[in-house]
């Protein structure tokens, strides 16, 4: 591909030339949406040095410049310019036109940044930028044994009772739930009819009347979801507490048992949700109940703060009726987002979920081994466990965001990034 600076002018006291940068934004926002640009970013502190080492870290691409480049022209602070990455397919002269622009140069397939005939290898770049701030914000931590390698092909064949064209579906929204709207739009794009409910914990009579309006929607539901978030603002001693104390109201702990013994209903919990989820024992027990010392549970990130990045994520047992659209085996690229996402329990616990297939999910590497690098798994979880079940696979709890999916999301990350999780929940109901 070309790498092409689009330089922002100044004058002599640092004034951008608004008129130019006007036309520069117009023009790139036109090629954008034409498909000529692959990548963008904008050159700040550091200059050009730091803007093309950020967009070779990414994907490990590499880049080499076409002549010499001063060296402070590399540093210098540039506000208001963009390096593009634009296929080598297109002509430049064609689609700039009489605009401005530098052809910097090409990238490479070598990890390499290679400049006034030096090569810098990106390893020895990202480390050098990581090093200032390891000790604040880590990235490493150390290392132990590799995760085993899960792999359960049965699947829960066993339909509901009542089939439903159009299941509903139940998404309670907490103080501090955030990914409702993803995941109701998630659900209703595979078919389902969503309602969600504020609850409301102002005053007593606020929760009294949360807890019989949550009552009810869970009689009318299929599936109950609790979605992603920071109930309670993760409140100290744990995230989803908040969630899973009113699940154990006596009301609403029955509600949620006539729709998992009776009618055949299913549940998901994805980051918050899934925090939940552990809490209650719903996951891995299948049912509300009091936890021990020896319960599975998910606590902070070994690495000490939250993470937010791109994991591959495999799926490891098609027992679950959520993952009947997938195939064992299947690798998605999924974003996280959490600062409570490591999953802990004893080996006892870990070879029995193992033997029944409650591991859903595993944190892979690039070839697709579970690791327990803190790259590829940044929470630290034991066996790189991303998501588990319930003994029949009903009640599936995860970390992995799978609601975030869509047209121009990610777009430039490889990997598949649709998990089809929701169309699987819905498709159970409609058989």
């Amino acid at each position: 591909s070309q790498v092409v600076l689009v330089k922002a002018l100044r004058d002599g006291h640092e004034v951008p030339n608004f008129e130019q940068l006007s036309k520069n934004y117009t023009k790139i926002n036109e090629l954008i949406h034409t498909g000529c640009v692959l990548a963008s970013y904008t050159v700040r502190m550091g200059g050009l040095a730091a803007a093309l080492s950020k967009m070779s870290f990414g994907n490990r691409i590499g880049m080499t410049f076409n002549s010499p480049i001063d060296i402070n022209s590399l540093f210098s602070v540039d506000y208001g310019s963009i390096v593009l990455e634009i296929a080598e397919t297109i002509d430049l002269a064609e689609v700039f036109g009489d605009m401005e622009y530098q052809l910097l140069g090409v990238t490479q397939d070598k990890p390499v940044i290679s400049v006034n005939g030096v090569d810098v290898e990106l390893d020895d770049a990202l480390q050098a930028w990581k090093k200032p701030l390891e000790k604040v914000f880590p990235t490493e931590t150390e290392k132990v044994a590799e995760p085993q390698k899960v792999s359960y092909n049965l699947r829960n064949t066993q339909a509901p009772s009542t089939k439903v064209a159009k299941p509903r579906i139940f998404i309670p929204v907490f103080p501090g739930t955030n990914c409702e709207y993803d995941s109701a739009k998630a659900f209703e794009k595979a078919g389902g009819l969503v309602e969600t409910l504020v609850i409301r914990n102002l005053t007593a009579t606020d929760v009294e009347e949360s807890i019989q309006e949550m009552v009810k929607k869970i009689k009318q539901a299929q599936i109950v979801m609790l979605p992603g978030g920071f109930s309670a603002g993760d409140e100290p001693d744990g995230s989803g507490k908040f969630i899973a104390t009113m699940f154990r109201n006596p009301r609403i702990n029955e509600a949620v048992a006539e729709l998992m013994q009776q009618r055949d209903g299913l549940m998901l919990g994805i980051c918050n949700g899934f925090q939940a989820l552990i809490k209650l024992g719903l996951v891995p027990n299948g049912e509300i109940i009091d936890l021990t010392e020896d319960s599975p549970t998910l606590t902070y990130n070994k690495i000490g703060r939250h993470v937010s990045c791109m994991v591959e994520t495999k799926v490891v047992s098609v027992l679950s009726p959520w993952f009947s659209g997938v195939k064992l085996g299947d690798i998605h690229t999924v974003p996280i987002s959490h600062g409570e996402g490591r999953f802990v329990a004893n080996q006892a616990v870990i070879q029995s979920l193992i033997a029944k297939g409650q591991i859903a999910t595993q944190y892979v590497d690039l070839d697709g081994q579970p690791s327990n690098d803190v790259i590829y798994t940044p929470n630290g979880a034991y066996e790189a466990i991303e998501g588990i079940t319930s003994p029949d696979g009903r009640i599936l709890g995860k970390m992995a965001h799978s609601e975030r999916s869509g047209l121009d999301i990610a777009k430039n990350v490889p990997g598949d990034k649709y998990q089809p999780i929701f169309t699987g929940g819905v498709n159970y109901f409609r058989g």
